[in-house]
C-alpha cells in the first residue's frame, strides 16, 4: 500500500501513529504564573542531544481558553520551566486519566490522585514517585505547519531517578517497564533489552 497523506488513507484509522512506534511517553508538568499546576502525557517525545543535555515534545492541539497551544504550552511560555516524568507500567491508568481534557487551571496531579514533589531546579512539580525525572528549562519553541502543532526544546537542568532501580550502577527499565506509545489506541511496555556493539566497538 501507498498513500499520500494529502489525499487521505482510505483505511479506518490514520495508520501513521502505528508506523512510528514505539514511542516514548513524556508526562509533562507544569506551573502556570497564577501557580496553578498541570500534569499532561504527550506521546511525540524524545532527547535530542547529549551536551548539554536537551529533550523535546510536541503539542498538536489547542483549547479555547488558551491563546495558544494546550495548558502545558501556555503554563510553559508563562514561566519558562517543565519537568518530564517518566511513565512506568504500574501508573498507566494514572497517566490515560491526566489525558482527560479537563478545564483550565484543574489539577491533574489531584485529579488522578498522584503525590508531587518540588522540583531542585525550575520552579514546578514532578510526579514523586515516577522511574524519573527531568527538569528543564525552555530553550526554544517552534511553530510546524498545521493548525496547533508547537515543539517544545528544552535544556535539562536536573535529573531524579529512583535508587531501586539503579542495580550495578545501571539504570534498569526493566525493572519499572517504561510505558510507550503505539498506533491507535495501544500502548506496550518493555519487560526484556538486548545489547549489540557498533562495528568495531571493543
Amino acid at each position: 500500500m501507498f498513500y499520500e497523506p494529502k489525499n487521505g488513507h482510505g483505511l479506518p484509522h490514520n495508520p501513521f501513529n502505528a508506523v512510528i512506534t514505539p514511542r516514548p511517553i513524556g508526562w509533562i508538568s507544569t506551573r502556570g504564573a497564577d501557580g496553578s499546576e498541570n500534569l499532561a502525557p504527550y506521546s511525540f517525545f524524545n532527547g535530542v542531544s547529549y551536551e548539554p543535555p536537551q529533550v523535546m515534545f510536541a503539542s498538536t492541539a489547542s483549547k479555547a481558553d488558551r491563546e495558544k497551544g494546550k495548558d502545558s504550552v501556555g503554563n510553559i511560555i508563562e514561566t519558562g520551566v517543565f519537568c518530564v516524568n517518566v511513565v512506568a507500567f504500574e501508573m498507566r491508568d494514572a497517566m490515560n486519566k491526566t489525558s482527560e481534557a479537563l478545564p483550565r487551571g484543574i489539577d491533574e496531579f489531584t485529579h488522578a490522585g498522584l503525590t508531587r514533589a518540588e522540583c531542585d531546579t525550575v520552579a514546578c512539580s514532578r510526579v514523586a514517585n515516577a522511574p524519573a525525572s527531568l527538569e528543564c528549562r525552555l530553550v526554544k519553541m517552534v511553530d510546524l505547519p498545521g493548525d496547533a502543532n508547537i515543539v517544545v526544546f528544552g535544556e535539562v537542568t536536573g535529573v531524579h531517578f529512583r535508587d531501586d532501580y539503579l542495580i550495578n550502577g545501571i539504570f534498569d527499565v526493566t525493572k519499572f517497564q517504561p510505558l510507550s506509545r503505539l498506533g491507535y489506541r495501544d500502548y506496550a511496555r518493555i519487560t526484556e533489552v538486548f545489547s549489540l556493539k557498533r562495528p568495531n566497538q571493543s
